[in-house]
């Protein structure tokens, strides 16, 4: 079995993810407070903002920054561009799933243990598939009690994640509830990553890209997509502007109906 190092860099690459996880689950945590407050296509925007945030930000790019810090030994690690970019997409779309039908629900037990459930799943593929992305000589398997674990982390962290969606509302809940969404998502990378077992050989030759030309660009790009976003989110009414909005149309139809 080929030795490999989770931590080249030291504490630069989990310290970051994990700083990174957090930043993405506070913004899609504030995209869904937002959307509560609102019906319709105006609440689907706001979702789907918010899986964007979780998904690219808080799972993704916290997965690729860390694997950022993954080499083995003597060999150069390349990452197949379209399985990369596969796994982003499969990241937002699962979280966008689970947003959506807890989102769009009555807020019962069911719609969100199914949405956990799918989010939960969604990241564990995302995981997995980022995985394979990775090109190299070696070939890998997966220790099963610890692959079962990490999926096990997956779905719990996709179901609070939900949960908290439905009940935060102020800054320092939201803060609070990110940082406890940034541990289970650096803690199922890191049990993803404890499961890996490498073996010399057994990989076919596959075209790859370094990830100093691929990675760093795309998580840099991610970084300026979520700084757009915080500022979308800064500029939007806050949710005692939202509420105070809602109640003089109230009164402004009671005085119309008079």
């Amino acid at each position: 079995m080929v030795t490999v190092h989770n931590f080249s860099e030291g504490l630069i690459n989990p310290v970051l993810g994990y700083a990174v996880s957090c930043l993405g689950a506070f913004l899609g945590l504030r995209c869904v407070t937002r959307a509560g407050y609102y019906q319709g296509r105006a609440r689907a925007r706001w979702l789907a903002l918010g899986a964007t945030a979780i998904g690219a930000t808080g799972i993704w790019a916290m997965h690729f920054i860390a694997m950022l810090g993954f080499t083995i030994p003597g060999q150069q690690i390349t990452y197949n561009v379209p399985v990369t970019i596969a796994s982003m997409l499969i990241a937002i779309a699962v979280v966008g799933m689970g947003l959506f039908i807890v989102g769009f629900g009555d807020g019962g037990p069911r719609r969100l243990l199914a949405g956990g459930l799918i989010i939960g799943f969604g990241v564990a593929t995302m995981h997995y598939l980022g995985m394979s992305a990775m090109v190299m000589p070696d070939s890998m398997s997966y220790s099963v009690p610890l692959f079962v674990l990490s999926v096990v982390i997956a779905i719990v962290a996709g179901t609070v994640a939900l949960w908290i969606g439905t009940w935060v509302r102020g800054i320092g809940a939201t803060i609070g509830a990110s940082l406890v969404m940034g541990v289970a998502v650096s803690g199922m990378h890191y049990t993803g990553m404890a499961a890996m077992r490498v073996y010399a050989g057994g990989m076919p030759g596959m075209a790859g890209v370094s990830a100093g030309s691929f990675l760093l660009p795309l998580v840099l790009g991610i970084s300026v997509i979520t700084f757009v976003l915080t500022i979308m989110i800064s500029l939007s009414p806050n949710e005692d502007e939202i509420r105070d909005d809602a109640e003089f149309l109230v009164r402004l139809e009671t005085l119309q109906r008079r």
